[in-house]
């Protein structure tokens, strides 16, 4: 071996050491309010029910009624792949992927309603409905039927109806404290917030339950609705939903973008109220770089044309769904509303193709990085692109769309290593 070449420096070591003091609390700062991805698998859409309508059924119903409007409206491969201009080699895998989601799994994420899709209601009525919630969540937990993610959306914290979503909340949690305790995977959403200060009175929601029934600081965390202007931009110009996600000491999970609510607060008529919508695309943006490495994840919005009636009318929502959800995907947005179970088997179909198709590609890249060699691809990736790259075969394994045998012997990576990859502390959800 050659003698180790000896190199000259100028800098003391005490520089270094006060470079390293003076940058401490910047690191530290740094290390709590970006703390990179939560490592958990993320929904791939929020469902939302009534709590008037929600039952014990509701999950495996709209999994029937999602497979039932796909006998009747596409009942084969050909068909489904033909009305989504899905290419040849995709209709077979994505059709009976998606069949086989819908009856296995048919919602991800299910949130019961107490906001708009419930109204206003007698008190003694509301507490009804939310103590019943309690009930059929822990009783489908305790049986394995519930949905991986599962909880409720209360009323916002505005002076009208302030009392009435803070009392909903507190019924619904001590429902779930006396039945078993609060479930994994329970999402508490907050509507309609316009200042840091409604999610600080959220935080003392949470820790104050907390410390009521003896559970974990930060046991409780919650998604942050994002359906008004104020949310976007504060009176001084800055970006209000930055100061949210600092508001919420580390308890915000996710930011969801409300279509119709914010499109309304901004002028927007009814006929043009819709996801891709510029005042919708400037909104997510401003979302999407404010949650950017907080671990918080961002949720796209809902389209409200419902794929029923005829089937020209069913096949013409369905395009419209299956193109605003691949929209979103390739926008980062990888989660949104499904407001029927119509809008299923686009939901799946749209995510399955989005993972199914880049695939192999995927693939060749992370494993040439791997191998610390470009290979075949002709591209040199850096360590962020293979972030990115294991990131979208991690999303397509916890959703379906992809086998963790096709996905190992494309990429010579096990799960460990492709979650390691994709800068998760932890494996996904099962």
């Amino acid at each position: 071996m050659e003698p180790q070449e000896t190199v000259r420096t100028s800098l003391p070591g005490a520089v270094r050491a006060s470079i390293a003091d003076s940058l401490a609390a910047v690191d530290a700062e740094l290390a709590r309010r970006y703390p990179g991805d939560p490592g958990t698998r993320q929904p791939v859409h929020t469902v939302y029910v009534p709590a008037d309508l929600f039952t014990a059924g509701t999950v495996r119903d709209w999994g029937d009624q999602a497979l039932a409007a796909l006998d009747r409206h596409a009942p084969d491969a050909a068909s489904f792949a033909a009305v989504l201009g899905l290419p040849g080699e995709l209709a077979e895998p994505v059709h009976t992927r998606v069949r086989a989601k819908l009856e296995r799994e048919p919602v991800e994420d299910l949130r019961i309603d107490f906001e708009d899709g419930y109204g206003p209601r007698p008190d003694a009525e509301e507490d009804a409905a939310a103590a019943r919630a309690a009930s059929l969540v822990a009783a489908a937990r305790a049986e394995g039927t519930a949905p991986p993610y599962v909880g409720i959306r209360m009323k916002c914290l505005e002076a009208a109806v302030r009392d009435r979503g803070i009392r909903t909340l507190d019924i619904f949690l001590t429902g779930l404290m006396a039945a078993g305790g609060l479930p994994d995977g329970l999402v508490l959403t907050l509507p309609k917030v316009t200042y840091a200060e409604q999610v600080t009175a959220m935080v003392r929601l949470c820790e104050e339950f907390e410390k009521a029934h003896g559970l974990a600081p930060g046991r409780i965390g919650f998604e942050i609705q994002i359906e008004t202007t104020q949310a976007i931009l504060g009176p001084d110009g800055r970006a209000t939903v930055a100061r949210m996600i600092d508001a919420a000491g580390g308890r915000a999970t996710g930011l969801h973008y409300g279509t119709f609510d914010y499109s309304a607060s901004c002028g927007v008529g009814a006929a043009h109220q819709s996801m891709d919508h510029p005042v919708a695309d400037h909104a997510k943006a401003v979302m999407q770089v404010a949650a950017a490495g907080t671990g918080v994840r961002l949720s796209d919005g809902s389209t409200n044309v419902l794929p029923v009636g005829p089937t020209e009318r069913v096949h013409d929502a369905w395009r419209l769904h299956h193109r605003l959800v691949r929209r979103s995907l390739a926008r980062a947005y990888y989660q949104g509303w499904d407001m029927h179970p119509g809008h299923l088997p686009t939901r799946y179909a749209a995510v399955y193709a989005f993972y199914r198709e880049g695939l192999e590609a995927a693939a060749e890249r992370l494993a040439a990085y791997v191998d610390r060699t470009a290979g075949g691809t002709g591209i040199a990736d850096e360590p962020a692109t293979a972030k990115a790259l294991s990131g979208h075969l991690v999303r397509g394994l916890d959703c379906g769309a992809l086998d963790g045998a096709e996905v190992e012997r494309l990429t010579g990576l096990g799960r460990a290593e492709l979650d390691a990859l994709a800068g998760r502390a932890a494996p996904a959800a099962p």
